[in-house]
């Protein structure tokens, strides 16, 4: 279907169903969903044209004298939103920021990663399919982290009071047009996760934007607090984006090979040997804050040493056991990031990871199959195992000078958001915390 079909299609339903209103959609350099609503009479102005807003209110987009900016909606992204968001019928889309010229700001965070897509496909591979686990946290408020239960992995009621939640949750993603796979509780208290079935990344992308929307919007409906926030609670695991990844031609996963022991291609090998090499200077975008570094260290199940591994959960990178007979199920696992980051500058940069490894040939190290956690020291090293960057100044650091992460990026981005992580980890290393003041005033 050509672009002026798909136009008259959305046109289409908007007049069958009734639709009054619709929430045009974008995020930020950081991943915050922003939108703004327009009538069904603008519709299709806004489709052929777009529609303006001012760019420099917006985190890491235009500065004051080029602030007008457009967004076109994607009318590939259409749907009719769940009554419970509005109370009216409305619709959703996400759409593509573009200047006053026509020309795609370099500032958009969903063109970066149609950018990096276009890259695989000049290689020869023409998909890049994602599917990721998003785990979260529900509260009885957004000040302070008051738990609902005391439940554990997949545990059920009486322990899991929130399973009414993710039910509820799972049908409004469905309305929709989103598919989950399966939904538990996890290993903390209060701790859920509900899988997304893999689909393309851009379309995945926007689709964990309104997960995060959806899984929010039903906890606030029943005056609770969902949070996506990777460290939230001390003592216990925190939250992770655990994405599975793999690259196809056209329906031939190109990560399989039924002659390899496991499975995998030479391709797949060389694309976990590039997310390996270049792990530490894309962790800024795949753990983006503060907080994620407080979930990146040992003991919580978080990984924290650089190596791979087939059944090994304390490693970086895994490859679940592929199906016997589902060739299109081989994949890896890049278990380091976390649900809190841009979806759209993550899954660009991971895939610019590991396309430089296929181009580059980057030799696979050995996979560790054994625990990293219950090694010391010397046996890493022996191994020559590495580790993640500690906090968000190291990631930083590593990010600096990253010629990969500032091809991925752009240099608009690539600039803009270093600029805003060197003030978020200035503005943190200068506020004393109450652990300092507990810790320090009465015997200082």
């Amino acid at each position: 279907m050509n672009d002026r079909n798909k136009i008259k299609n959305v046109l289409d339903i908007v007049r069958k169903k009734g639709i009054r209103f619709i929430r045009l959609c974008f995020v930020d350099i950081l991943g915050q969903l922003k939108s703004f609503s327009i009538t069904e009479r603008e519709l299709e102005h806004a489709l052929k044209d777009g529609m303006g807003f001012d760019g420099s209110s917006v985190e890491g987009f235009a500065r004051i004298y080029e602030s007008d900016l457009l967004l076109l909606p994607d009318p590939d992204t259409f749907s009719i939103m769940p009554a419970k968001f509005d109370g009216v019928q409305s619709a959703i889309m996400f759409g593509d920021i573009i200047t006053p010229e026509g020309s795609h700001y370099p500032g958009d965070t969903r063109y970066i990663l149609k950018k990096n897509l276009e890259n695989m496909k000049k290689m020869g591979f023409t998909d890049f399919m994602v599917g990721p686990e998003l785990e979260y946290f529900y509260f009885s408020n957004d000040k302070e982290p008051v738990t609902l239960d005391n439940g554990g992995y997949f545990d059920t009621v009486p322990l899991d009071d929130s399973h009414d939640l993710r039910k509820e949750t799972i049908l409004m993603l469905e309305e929709l047009g989103i598919q989950a796979e399966y939904s538990h509780h996890e290993v903390a208290p209060s701790q859920h996760e509900i899988d997304l079935r893999y689909c393309d990344a851009l379309t995945m992308a926007d689709r964990v934007i309104l997960y995060k929307v959806v899984v929010k919007q039903v906890a606030s409906i029943h005056n609770i607090y969902a949070s996506f926030m990777p460290k939230p609670l001390n003592g216990v695991n925190g939250s992770g984006m655990h994405v599975h990844q793999s690259l196809f031609i056209k329906d031939k996963n190109a990560f399989f090979d039924k002659k390899d022991q496991n499975f995998l291609s030479d391709a797949a090998k060389l694309f976990i040997a590039g997310i390996l090499k270049h792990v530490r200077e894309i962790c800024v975008v795949t753990n983006q804050w503060v907080n994620s570094y407080k979930r990146l260290v040992p003991g919580f199940e978080a990984p924290v040493y650089i190596a791979w591994a087939r059944r090994n959960r304390s490693a970086l990178v895994r490859v679940p056991q592929a199906r016997l007979g589902k060739e299109k199920s081989t994949r890896i696992e890049a278990r380091f990031p976390d649900p809190a980051c841009n979806p759209y500058l993550a899954f660009s940069v991971m895939l610019a990871a590991g396309l430089k490894g296929i181009r580059e040939k980057t030799a696979l190290v050995k996979p560790v199959e054994a625990d990293i956690y219950e090694m010391d020291e010397i046996e890493r090293r022996a191994k020559k195992i590495e580790t993640l960057p500690g906090s968000l100044i190291e990631a930083l650091e590593e990010a600096g000078k990253s010629g990969l992460l500032k091809e991925a990026l752009g240099e608009h981005v690539f600039e803009k958001f270093l600029e805003n992580k060197q003030i978020e980890w200035d503005n943190y290393r200068t506020k004393v915390t109450d652990y300092e003041i507990n810790r320090y005033l009465s015997v200082l």
